[in-house]
């Protein structure tokens, strides 16, 4: 029993250590340059590529770290395993809540016009007076196809729709759309 006393007190000793802003600042420096770029490309490939969401996910990781820092700093060997079980699980939770998170909607308003061109504007704004003359299930599918570019199958489960409906609803919707153009004086949309 001694024997795993004696073991805890130098652990003990060290955690008291981490206590103090600076070195909890050493440590936190020391994970992002000895673990960094190998958690973004971790979680990046569990991402299927998002780098910034990857990069997003290594500052939690991080954030995580310094709130454990006091156990984790007298376990060194246990800090890589640890890092990467929470980047995982991080992914794992980002992954779950965007299967329940419903899909935003973003008005017509306030899509981008980003083009700096006269001629860009003006057609966004003519296709937005033309989006005002549709019904609400065409913009709806246009606005989720068109706009968010969701799949059929995405545009279907969100709308609880079968797929062949959205396909119909967006055939009927651009078709009405192209109309409300061409009254506008814009051909061959």
């Amino acid at each position: 029993m001694e024997t795993g006393t004696t073991a805890l007190a130098p652990a003990r000793s060290h955690a008291r250590q981490l206590a103090s802003d600076a070195d909890c600042e050493a440590f936190i420096r020391d994970i992002y340059d000895r673990y960094g770029p190998l958690l973004v490309r971790y979680a990046t490939r569990l991402l299927d590529g998002d780098w910034h969401k990857g990069e997003d996910i290594l500052q939690e990781t991080a954030a995580r770290a310094w709130k454990h820092a006091r156990f984790l700093g007298t376990r060194h060997e246990h800090l890589r395993p640890w890092l990467f079980t929470v980047a995982r699980n991080l992914v794992i939770d980002h992954h779950r809540a965007r299967q329940v998170r419903p899909l935003e909607l973003m008005p017509v308003e306030e899509l981008d016009a980003s083009s700096d061109s006269t001629a860009s504007t003006l057609d966004s704004h003519a296709v937005a007076q033309a989006m005002g003359e549709l019904n609400e299930q065409q913009q709806t599918v246009i606005r989720l196809m068109y706009y968010l570019e969701c799949s059929v199958n995405q545009a279907a489960e969100h709308l609880g729709i079968p797929p062949g409906t959205v396909k119909s609803r967006a055939f009927y919707a651009v078709r009405a759309l192209r109309k409300a153009l061409e009254k506008q004086g814009i051909p061959g949309v």
